[in-house]
Protein backbone atom coordinates (compact mmCIF):
# COMPACT_ATOMS: atom_id res chain seq x y z
CA UNK A 1 0.00 0.00 0.00
CA UNK A 2 1.56 3.54 -1.11
CA UNK A 3 1.38 6.54 1.45
CA UNK A 4 -1.94 8.02 0.57
CA UNK A 5 -3.69 4.71 0.38
CA UNK A 6 -2.17 3.74 3.88
CA UNK A 7 -3.32 7.18 4.61
CA UNK A 8 -7.14 6.79 3.19
CA UNK A 9 -7.40 3.37 5.05
CA UNK A 10 -5.91 4.45 8.46
CA UNK A 11 -8.26 7.58 8.37
CA UNK A 12 -11.34 5.16 7.70
CA UNK A 13 -10.74 2.90 10.11
CA UNK A 14 -10.26 5.65 13.07
CA UNK A 15 -13.64 6.86 11.63
CA UNK A 16 -15.21 3.50 12.14
CA UNK A 17 -13.75 3.08 15.59
CA UNK A 18 -15.13 6.62 16.73
CA UNK A 19 -18.38 5.55 15.28
CA UNK A 20 -18.23 2.55 17.56
CA UNK A 21 -17.26 4.72 20.35
CA UNK A 22 -20.27 7.16 20.53
CA UNK A 23 -22.42 4.34 19.22
CA UNK A 24 -21.56 2.44 22.72
CA UNK A 25 -21.81 5.28 25.07
CA UNK A 26 -24.96 6.36 23.58
CA UNK A 27 -26.82 3.20 23.92
CA UNK A 28 -28.22 3.89 27.49
CA UNK A 29 -29.57 7.22 26.04
CA UNK A 30 -31.68 5.51 23.74
CA UNK A 31 -32.98 2.64 25.93
CA UNK A 32 -33.33 4.70 29.10
CA UNK A 33 -36.83 4.86 28.91
CA UNK A 34 -37.42 1.40 29.25
CA UNK A 35 -34.87 1.00 31.70
CA UNK A 36 -36.00 3.79 33.96
CA UNK A 37 -39.92 1.69 34.54
CA UNK A 38 -38.31 -1.65 34.56
CA UNK A 39 -36.13 -0.81 37.87
CA UNK A 40 -38.18 2.36 38.94
CA UNK A 41 -35.19 4.76 38.11
CA UNK A 42 -35.17 8.48 38.89
CA UNK A 43 -34.26 10.70 36.15
CA UNK A 44 -30.85 11.29 38.81
CA UNK A 45 -30.24 7.90 37.99
CA UNK A 46 -31.16 7.73 34.67
CA UNK A 47 -28.63 10.74 34.40
CA UNK A 48 -26.29 8.89 35.89
CA UNK A 49 -26.19 5.56 33.51
CA UNK A 50 -25.48 7.67 30.67
CA UNK A 51 -22.08 9.12 32.44
CA UNK A 52 -20.81 5.93 35.14
CA UNK A 53 -18.14 4.89 31.96
CA UNK A 54 -16.90 8.62 31.97
CA UNK A 55 -15.57 8.56 35.60
CA UNK A 56 -12.84 6.01 34.67
CA UNK A 57 -12.46 6.55 30.86
CA UNK A 58 -11.59 10.52 32.24
CA UNK A 59 -9.20 9.37 34.75
CA UNK A 60 -7.26 6.69 33.15
CA UNK A 61 -7.33 8.46 29.52
CA UNK A 62 -4.15 10.48 31.26
CA UNK A 63 -1.80 7.40 31.48
CA UNK A 64 -3.28 5.99 28.29
CA UNK A 65 -2.46 9.79 26.12
CA UNK A 66 1.69 9.31 27.91
CA UNK A 67 1.78 5.75 26.93
CA UNK A 68 0.24 6.65 23.40
CA UNK A 69 2.93 9.54 23.19
CA UNK A 70 5.61 6.78 23.52
CA UNK A 71 4.49 3.29 22.05
CA UNK A 72 2.40 1.74 19.01
CA UNK A 73 -0.83 3.94 18.80
CA UNK A 74 -2.64 1.49 16.58
CA UNK A 75 -1.89 -1.46 18.82
CA UNK A 76 -3.30 0.53 21.62
CA UNK A 77 -6.69 1.22 19.61
CA UNK A 78 -7.06 -2.29 18.65
CA UNK A 79 -6.82 -3.45 22.36
CA UNK A 80 -9.30 -1.00 23.62
CA UNK A 81 -11.81 -1.50 20.84
CA UNK A 82 -12.07 -4.89 21.77
CA UNK A 83 -12.57 -4.90 25.22
CA UNK A 84 -15.19 -2.31 25.49
CA UNK A 85 -16.79 -3.49 22.70
CA UNK A 86 -16.90 -7.22 24.79
CA UNK A 87 -17.79 -4.77 28.02
CA UNK A 88 -20.58 -3.09 26.21
CA UNK A 89 -22.46 -6.59 25.19
CA UNK A 90 -22.24 -8.06 28.65
CA UNK A 91 -24.14 -4.76 29.63
CA UNK A 92 -27.34 -6.37 28.42
CA UNK A 93 -26.53 -9.19 31.22
CA UNK A 94 -27.00 -6.74 33.84
CA UNK A 95 -29.51 -7.42 36.52
CA UNK A 96 -29.97 -4.27 38.71
CA UNK A 97 -28.81 -0.38 38.51
CA UNK A 98 -25.60 -1.00 40.14
CA UNK A 99 -24.61 -3.82 37.46
CA UNK A 100 -25.28 -1.54 35.05
CA UNK A 101 -22.60 1.00 37.00
CA UNK A 102 -20.06 -1.53 36.76
CA UNK A 103 -20.35 -2.41 33.26
CA UNK A 104 -20.23 1.02 32.38
CA UNK A 105 -17.61 2.05 34.33
CA UNK A 106 -15.45 -0.83 32.48
CA UNK A 107 -16.71 0.25 29.57
CA UNK A 108 -14.98 3.33 30.08
CA UNK A 109 -11.47 2.10 30.69
CA UNK A 110 -11.64 0.76 27.01
CA UNK A 111 -12.81 4.00 25.34
CA UNK A 112 -10.12 5.79 27.16
CA UNK A 113 -7.82 4.74 24.47
CA UNK A 114 -9.86 5.88 21.38
CA UNK A 115 -9.29 10.04 21.51
CA UNK A 116 -5.84 10.44 22.16
CA UNK A 117 -3.82 7.46 20.52
CA UNK A 118 -6.57 8.72 17.48
CA UNK A 119 -6.04 12.34 17.38
CA UNK A 120 -2.20 11.61 18.12
CA UNK A 121 -2.28 9.48 14.21
CA UNK A 122 -4.14 12.09 12.79
CA UNK A 123 -1.84 14.74 13.62
CA UNK A 124 0.80 12.78 11.79
CA UNK A 125 -0.78 11.43 9.20
CA UNK A 126 -2.08 14.69 7.73
CA UNK A 127 -0.27 18.47 7.52
CA UNK A 128 -1.56 21.63 9.04
CA UNK A 129 -3.71 22.73 6.55
CA UNK A 130 -5.71 19.32 5.89
CA UNK A 131 -5.85 18.65 9.68
CA UNK A 132 -9.22 20.53 10.68
CA UNK A 133 -10.79 18.14 7.20
CA UNK A 134 -9.34 14.99 9.01
CA UNK A 135 -10.73 15.30 12.12
CA UNK A 136 -13.95 16.12 10.54
CA UNK A 137 -13.79 12.79 9.13
CA UNK A 138 -12.82 11.61 11.55
CA UNK A 139 -15.37 13.26 14.24
CA UNK A 140 -18.06 12.38 12.17
CA UNK A 141 -18.29 9.35 13.91
CA UNK A 142 -19.91 11.27 16.21
CA UNK A 143 -22.95 11.99 14.79
CA UNK A 144 -22.99 8.69 12.85
CA UNK A 145 -22.33 6.93 15.78
CA UNK A 146 -24.69 8.57 17.64
CA UNK A 147 -27.43 8.30 14.51
CA UNK A 148 -27.05 4.68 14.84
CA UNK A 149 -27.48 4.16 18.35
CA UNK A 150 -30.88 5.57 18.85
CA UNK A 151 -31.84 4.44 15.31
CA UNK A 152 -30.58 0.36 15.99
CA UNK A 153 -30.92 0.60 19.37
CA UNK A 154 -34.48 1.80 19.30
CA UNK A 155 -35.59 -0.97 16.99
CA UNK A 156 -33.74 -3.53 18.73
CA UNK A 157 -35.32 -2.66 21.85
CA UNK A 158 -38.87 -2.38 20.71
CA UNK A 159 -38.48 -5.75 19.08
CA UNK A 160 -36.38 -8.24 21.54
CA UNK A 161 -36.43 -5.60 24.63
CA UNK A 162 -33.38 -3.30 25.62
CA UNK A 163 -30.81 -6.05 26.68
CA UNK A 164 -30.53 -7.24 22.67
CA UNK A 165 -29.43 -3.56 22.33
CA UNK A 166 -26.43 -3.86 23.92
CA UNK A 167 -25.70 -7.26 22.67
CA UNK A 168 -25.78 -6.53 19.02
CA UNK A 169 -22.49 -3.87 19.59
CA UNK A 170 -20.02 -6.58 19.98
CA UNK A 171 -19.74 -8.23 16.00
CA UNK A 172 -19.10 -3.83 14.42
CA UNK A 173 -16.66 -3.40 17.84
CA UNK A 174 -14.37 -6.36 16.71
CA UNK A 175 -13.99 -5.67 13.06
CA UNK A 176 -12.78 -2.06 14.03
CA UNK A 177 -10.46 -4.08 16.32
CA UNK A 178 -8.65 -6.29 13.00
CA UNK A 179 -8.79 -2.80 11.04
CA UNK A 180 -7.15 -0.77 13.71
CA UNK A 181 -4.10 -3.84 14.23
CA UNK A 182 -3.04 -3.21 10.30
CA UNK A 183 -2.47 0.81 10.65
CA UNK A 184 0.54 1.57 9.58
CA UNK A 185 2.11 3.22 12.51
CA UNK A 186 2.81 7.21 10.93
CA UNK A 187 6.60 8.95 11.80
CA UNK A 188 5.91 11.09 15.03
CA UNK A 189 6.02 14.40 13.10
CA UNK A 190 6.44 13.32 9.54
CA UNK A 191 4.12 15.68 8.72
CA UNK A 192 4.96 19.32 10.17
CA UNK A 193 6.52 22.11 7.94
CA UNK A 194 9.41 22.09 10.48
CA UNK A 195 10.50 18.55 11.23
CA UNK A 196 11.92 17.87 15.11
CA UNK A 197 10.29 14.03 14.90
CA UNK A 198 9.90 12.90 18.35
CA UNK A 199 11.42 16.28 20.51
CA UNK A 200 9.50 18.54 22.96
CA UNK A 201 10.55 21.08 25.08
CA UNK A 202 12.10 20.19 28.68
CA UNK A 203 10.07 19.52 31.75
CA UNK A 204 7.14 17.76 32.55
CA UNK A 205 5.00 17.16 29.91
CA UNK A 206 1.67 17.96 32.11
CA UNK A 207 2.79 20.90 32.76
CA UNK A 208 4.22 22.10 29.12
CA UNK A 209 0.72 21.74 28.18
CA UNK A 210 -0.46 23.38 30.74
CA UNK A 211 1.41 26.47 30.51
CA UNK A 212 -0.54 27.18 26.99
CA UNK A 213 -2.54 29.78 27.33
CA UNK A 214 -4.87 28.54 24.86
CA UNK A 215 -5.50 24.76 26.65
CA UNK A 216 -7.03 26.48 29.32
CA UNK A 217 -9.67 28.16 27.39
CA UNK A 218 -10.21 24.81 25.31
CA UNK A 219 -9.88 22.45 28.42
CA UNK A 220 -13.28 24.74 29.79
CA UNK A 221 -14.84 25.15 26.26
CA UNK A 222 -14.52 20.94 26.73
CA UNK A 223 -16.27 21.02 30.06
CA UNK A 224 -18.90 23.44 28.40
CA UNK A 225 -19.29 21.41 25.24
CA UNK A 226 -19.57 18.47 26.60
CA UNK A 227 -22.58 18.92 29.24
CA UNK A 228 -24.76 20.19 26.67
CA UNK A 229 -23.98 17.44 24.41
CA UNK A 230 -24.27 14.25 27.30
CA UNK A 231 -27.13 15.61 28.54
CA UNK A 232 -28.44 16.05 25.46
CA UNK A 233 -27.77 12.76 24.70
CA UNK A 234 -29.47 11.20 27.96
CA UNK A 235 -32.72 13.12 28.04
CA UNK A 236 -33.63 13.79 24.10
CA UNK A 237 -35.42 10.08 24.08
CA UNK A 238 -37.03 11.00 27.28
CA UNK A 239 -37.81 14.33 26.49
CA UNK A 240 -39.95 13.19 23.13
CA UNK A 241 -41.76 10.36 24.90
CA UNK A 242 -42.63 12.84 27.71
CA UNK A 243 -43.61 15.88 26.66
CA UNK A 244 -44.15 15.42 23.06
CA UNK A 245 -45.82 11.84 23.53
CA UNK A 246 -43.90 10.24 20.65
CA UNK A 247 -43.33 6.50 21.31
CA UNK A 248 -40.21 5.04 21.53
CA UNK A 249 -39.25 3.99 17.97
CA UNK A 250 -40.53 7.48 16.44
CA UNK A 251 -38.50 9.31 19.30
CA UNK A 252 -35.22 7.54 18.65
CA UNK A 253 -35.81 8.27 15.18
CA UNK A 254 -35.94 11.95 15.52
CA UNK A 255 -33.19 11.70 17.69
CA UNK A 256 -30.77 10.31 15.35
CA UNK A 257 -31.46 12.46 12.78
CA UNK A 258 -31.44 15.71 15.06
CA UNK A 259 -28.70 14.96 17.52
CA UNK A 260 -26.87 12.64 14.96
CA UNK A 261 -26.97 12.86 11.19
CA UNK A 262 -27.86 17.16 11.51
CA UNK A 263 -24.21 17.09 13.25
CA UNK A 264 -22.77 15.48 9.77
CA UNK A 265 -23.27 19.00 7.46
CA UNK A 266 -21.68 20.83 10.62
CA UNK A 267 -18.35 18.43 10.99
CA UNK A 268 -17.92 19.15 7.12
CA UNK A 269 -18.19 23.19 7.06
CA UNK A 270 -16.65 23.25 10.53
CA UNK A 271 -13.91 21.06 8.88
CA UNK A 272 -13.81 23.54 5.53
CA UNK A 273 -13.92 26.55 7.36
CA UNK A 274 -11.31 25.98 9.54
CA UNK A 275 -9.04 24.82 7.32
CA UNK A 276 -9.15 28.01 4.83
CA UNK A 277 -9.41 30.06 7.47
CA UNK A 278 -6.06 28.99 8.90
CA UNK A 279 -4.42 30.41 5.86
CA UNK A 280 -5.19 34.09 6.53
CA UNK A 281 -6.08 34.30 10.70
CA UNK A 282 -4.31 31.81 12.81
CA UNK A 283 -7.39 32.15 15.08
CA UNK A 284 -9.65 31.68 12.57
CA UNK A 285 -11.14 27.96 13.64
CA UNK A 286 -11.76 29.53 17.19
CA UNK A 287 -13.82 32.10 15.74
CA UNK A 288 -15.63 29.54 13.15
CA UNK A 289 -16.34 27.97 16.47
CA UNK A 290 -17.74 31.06 18.47
CA UNK A 291 -19.67 32.01 15.80
CA UNK A 292 -21.45 28.60 15.17
CA UNK A 293 -22.00 28.14 19.34
CA UNK A 294 -23.47 32.09 19.07
CA UNK A 295 -25.88 30.91 16.28
CA UNK A 296 -27.26 27.65 18.12
CA UNK A 297 -28.53 29.47 21.05
CA UNK A 298 -31.50 31.18 19.84
CA UNK A 299 -31.67 27.63 18.39
CA UNK A 300 -32.58 26.03 21.11
CA UNK A 301 -34.47 28.52 22.81
CA UNK A 302 -36.96 28.42 19.91
CA UNK A 303 -36.78 24.96 19.66
CA UNK A 304 -37.61 24.73 23.53
CA UNK A 305 -40.38 27.07 22.95
CA UNK A 306 -42.81 24.92 20.78
CA UNK A 307 -45.84 23.61 22.18
CA UNK A 308 -46.33 20.08 23.22
CA UNK A 309 -46.86 17.61 20.51
CA UNK A 310 -45.09 19.83 17.98
CA UNK A 311 -42.50 17.46 16.98
CA UNK A 312 -42.11 19.14 13.19
CA UNK A 313 -41.27 22.21 14.73
CA UNK A 314 -39.18 21.07 17.73
CA UNK A 315 -37.37 18.32 15.50
CA UNK A 316 -36.14 21.27 12.68
CA UNK A 317 -34.94 23.98 15.41
CA UNK A 318 -33.37 21.74 17.06
CA UNK A 319 -31.64 20.05 14.58
CA UNK A 320 -30.74 22.82 13.29
CA UNK A 321 -29.14 23.63 16.77
CA UNK A 322 -27.66 20.52 16.79
CA UNK A 323 -25.73 21.00 13.58
CA UNK A 324 -24.14 24.20 14.24
CA UNK A 325 -22.86 22.60 17.78
CA UNK A 326 -21.44 19.96 15.71
CA UNK A 327 -18.88 22.53 14.41
CA UNK A 328 -17.28 22.61 17.71
CA UNK A 329 -15.55 19.77 17.22
CA UNK A 330 -13.87 20.17 13.75
CA UNK A 331 -12.30 23.33 14.37
CA UNK A 332 -11.44 23.04 18.36
CA UNK A 333 -9.87 19.88 17.93
CA UNK A 334 -7.51 20.62 14.87
CA UNK A 335 -6.42 24.18 17.25
CA UNK A 336 -5.60 21.58 19.60
CA UNK A 337 -2.71 20.35 17.16
CA UNK A 338 -1.97 23.79 16.54
CA UNK A 339 -0.67 24.74 19.64
CA UNK A 340 1.35 21.20 20.77
CA UNK A 341 4.11 19.77 19.37
CA UNK A 342 3.76 16.39 17.93
CA UNK A 343 5.42 14.43 20.89
CA UNK A 344 3.10 15.91 23.27
CA UNK A 345 -0.59 15.58 21.56
CA UNK A 346 -1.67 12.21 23.08
CA UNK A 347 -0.79 13.83 26.65
CA UNK A 348 -2.97 17.33 25.78
CA UNK A 349 -5.73 15.17 24.42
CA UNK A 350 -5.86 13.18 27.35
CA UNK A 351 -5.59 15.76 29.90
CA UNK A 352 -8.43 17.88 27.71
CA UNK A 353 -10.66 14.77 27.80
CA UNK A 354 -9.71 14.52 30.89
CA UNK A 355 -11.28 17.52 32.32
CA UNK A 356 -14.01 17.93 29.70
CA UNK A 357 -15.38 14.57 31.00
CA UNK A 358 -15.04 14.80 34.73
CA UNK A 359 -16.82 18.69 34.50
CA UNK A 360 -18.96 18.23 31.54
CA UNK A 361 -19.96 14.97 30.85
CA UNK A 362 -20.76 13.76 34.25
CA UNK A 363 -22.39 16.70 35.13
CA UNK A 364 -24.21 16.84 32.09
CA UNK A 365 -26.83 13.99 32.30
CA UNK A 366 -26.39 13.64 36.05
CA UNK A 367 -27.05 17.79 36.39
CA UNK A 368 -29.95 17.61 34.24
CA UNK A 369 -31.37 15.06 36.05
CA UNK A 370 -31.34 16.36 39.47
CA UNK A 371 -32.91 19.74 38.05
CA UNK A 372 -35.10 17.54 36.08
CA UNK A 373 -36.44 15.48 39.33
CA UNK A 374 -36.46 19.18 41.13
CA UNK A 375 -39.05 20.78 38.55
CA UNK A 376 -41.40 17.57 38.73
CA UNK A 377 -41.38 17.41 42.39
CA UNK A 378 -42.24 21.05 42.47
CA UNK A 379 -45.20 20.75 39.52
CA UNK A 380 -46.47 17.76 41.98
CA UNK A 381 -46.42 19.96 44.90
CA UNK A 382 -48.19 22.82 42.94
CA UNK A 383 -50.59 19.93 41.70
CA UNK A 384 -51.95 18.97 45.38
CA UNK A 385 -49.97 16.14 45.49
CA UNK A 386 -48.78 14.98 48.93
CA UNK A 387 -45.21 12.98 48.37
CA UNK A 388 -45.05 12.75 52.19
CA UNK A 389 -43.22 9.53 53.21
CA UNK A 390 -43.50 8.21 49.48
CA UNK A 391 -40.09 6.62 48.36
CA UNK A 392 -38.76 4.68 45.87
CA UNK A 393 -40.55 3.09 43.18
CA UNK A 394 -44.05 4.58 44.99
CA UNK A 395 -42.47 7.84 44.54
CA UNK A 396 -41.47 7.64 40.73
CA UNK A 397 -44.74 6.20 40.55
CA UNK A 398 -46.30 9.66 41.75
CA UNK A 399 -44.23 11.81 39.81
CA UNK A 400 -44.34 10.15 36.87
CA UNK A 401 -47.65 12.33 35.29
CA UNK A 402 -45.26 15.29 36.30
CA UNK A 403 -42.40 14.21 34.51
CA UNK A 404 -43.05 16.31 30.97
CA UNK A 405 -43.54 19.63 32.97
CA UNK A 406 -39.96 19.12 35.56
CA UNK A 407 -38.07 17.66 31.75
CA UNK A 408 -38.90 20.47 29.78
CA UNK A 409 -37.56 23.20 32.27
CA UNK A 410 -34.65 21.46 33.18
CA UNK A 411 -33.52 21.46 29.38
CA UNK A 412 -33.69 25.49 29.17
CA UNK A 413 -30.01 24.89 30.73
CA UNK A 414 -28.46 23.55 27.38
CA UNK A 415 -28.86 27.15 25.61
CA UNK A 416 -27.96 28.99 29.03
CA UNK A 417 -24.96 26.63 29.29
CA UNK A 418 -23.89 27.25 25.23
CA UNK A 419 -23.77 31.27 25.99
CA UNK A 420 -21.31 31.03 28.21
CA UNK A 421 -19.49 28.31 25.63
CA UNK A 422 -19.54 31.40 23.03
CA UNK A 423 -17.63 33.73 25.42
CA UNK A 424 -14.84 30.91 26.31
CA UNK A 425 -14.45 29.92 22.73
CA UNK A 426 -14.10 33.91 21.77
CA UNK A 427 -11.49 34.30 24.37
CA UNK A 428 -9.35 31.74 23.66
CA UNK A 429 -9.26 33.04 19.86
CA UNK A 430 -7.48 35.62 21.57
CA UNK A 431 -4.87 33.93 22.73
CA UNK A 432 -4.54 31.50 19.95
CA UNK A 433 -1.90 33.23 17.70
CA UNK A 434 0.99 33.90 20.14
CA UNK A 435 0.88 30.25 21.26
CA UNK A 436 0.88 28.86 17.70
CA UNK A 437 3.66 31.61 16.59
CA UNK A 438 5.88 30.36 19.58
CA UNK A 439 5.41 26.86 18.65
CA UNK A 440 6.32 27.77 15.33
CA UNK A 441 9.37 29.10 16.26
CA UNK A 442 10.29 26.27 18.99
CA UNK A 443 9.79 23.52 15.98
CA UNK A 444 11.88 26.02 13.55
CA UNK A 445 14.78 26.12 16.41
CA UNK A 446 15.27 22.55 17.31
CA UNK A 447 15.31 21.46 13.64
CA UNK A 448 17.77 23.68 12.85
CA UNK A 449 19.24 22.74 15.84
CA UNK A 450 19.00 19.44 14.76
CA UNK A 451 20.02 19.41 11.37
CA UNK A 452 23.34 21.69 12.50
CA UNK A 453 24.05 18.97 14.85
CA UNK A 454 23.49 15.98 12.13
CA UNK A 455 25.95 17.83 9.96
CA UNK A 456 28.62 18.30 12.63
CA UNK A 457 28.59 14.34 13.65
CA UNK A 458 28.78 13.31 9.73
CA UNK A 459 32.10 15.25 9.19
Amino acid sequence: MNRPSRTTYALFVLFAINTMNFYDRLIPGAVGELIKHEWSLSDTALGFLGTAFILLYAVVGVPLGRFADRHNRSRILAIGVFAWSLLTAASGLARNFWQMVGLRLAVGVGEATCAPASSSLIGDLFPATARARAMAVFMMGLPVGNALSYAISGRVAHQFGWQSAFYIALLPGVACAVGAFFIVEPRRGGTELHQVGAQRRHGSPYFLVLSIPTMWWIILSGALHNFNMYALGSFLVPFLMRYHGAELQHATDLAAAMYGLAGIPGLLVGGFLGDRIIRVRRNGRMLVATVAIVLSVPLMILALGRPPRDLIGFSLLLGLGCLTMYTYYSTVYSTIQDVIEPSLRGTAMALYFMAMYLLGAVLGPLGLGVISDFFTRRAAIAGGVDLTGLQGAELVRALIPFSPQGTHTAMYVVPLVGAALAAVLFAGSRTVTGDAERLERWMRDSASASHEHAVATNR
